[in-house]
């Protein structure tokens, strides 16, 4: 049940290791997680450049253009093509014309950039881009975030594999975890989600995010920009995510461990009948 599809064996590569244990010496093999440029091309022009993992690229390459607002909605989008480049991955996007002119305009650069959401902004309302706020929020309890953190821990098969991986998942509205994504990048395993959760209609007001890592800006924005109102994180966030969260009516919990957790913005919106 746990084993590495097919597809995912794509995102994992084997290397010579030495392993030490105290006194212990072994040389062997170990699985560890590929990382290769991927560049997202929008109607025949190479616009941004990422390391990612080379899995799930697709749901990839629309979430990111759904959350970075480069296209409105999933049916902007007419076709998609992943296919092997020079030294990477290129997805090659065919999108409505009036989203492609409205690209060009924004005269953004954002080649290499990975961890860093401000990178290639022009101008700093660019760079803080504030969405608007979200409407339909679903209320959790501390409970079902908790589960839900370890629903998304037994589906992460690439970080079981190699350590090395962040996930993003939905949780739907009866607090169990649907749908997982892993990557090497935080940023592109919250787009993966976004995109996969696209293509299937799924309502993202309906449900939360959960993710693995810290909750930085970038990753409250790209929540708010999609209407999900409910995001909790593994780590902390920082003050512009929770001033971000605040104005966007996000609720945003971090530092969710077995039985405990912190409220960052908008507690109304967490039901209070978690453990005492």
């Amino acid at each position: 049940m746990n084993a590495v599809s097919n597809d995912e064996l794509n995102a994992l590569v084997r290397v010579a290791v030495e392993k030490w244990d105290a006194d212990q010496h072994l040389v062997c093999e170990d699985e560890v997680a590929e990382e290769v440029p991927v560049v997202l091309e929008y109607n025949g022009i190479s616009h941004a450049v990422m390391m990612a993992s080379p899995y799930d690229l697709e749901d990839f390459a629309l979430g990111f253009s759904l959350s970075e607002g480069i296209l409105q909605r999933k049916s902007e989008l007419y076709e998609i093509e992943v296919g092997a480049g020079c030294e990477g991955v290129q997805v090659q996007m065919q999108i409505a014309t009036e989203r492609f002119v409205a690209l060009k305009n924004k005269r953004r650069n954002l080649t290499g950039r990975t961890g860093c959401g401000l990178c290639g902004a022009e101008t700093l309302e660019q760079a803080v881009r504030r969405p608007q706020a979200t409407t339909g929020i679903t209320r959790f309890s501390a409970t079902q975030i908790y589960a839900g953190m370890k629903m998304m821990k037994s589906m992460q098969r690439l970080q079981r594999h190699t350590g090395a991986t962040h996930a993003a998942a939905w949780m739907s509205a009866d607090g169990v975890v649907v749908m997982v994504r892993e990557d090497v990048g935080r940023h592109n395993a919250l787009d993966k989600l976004i995109g996969a959760m696209a293509e299937r209609g799924i309502d993202f007001s309906s449900g939360a995010a959960l993710i693995t890592s810290r909750a930085s800006y970038e990753m409250v924005q790209k929540s708010a920009t999609m209407g999900i109102g409910f995001l909790a994180a593994i780590s902390a966030p920082t003050s512009l995510a929770i001033q971000l969260a605040e104005d966007a009516n996000v609720t945003l919990v971090g530092f969710v461990r077995d039985h405990t957790h912190v409220v960052y913005s908008h507690s109304h919106h967490l039901l209070r009948d978690g453990p005492k």
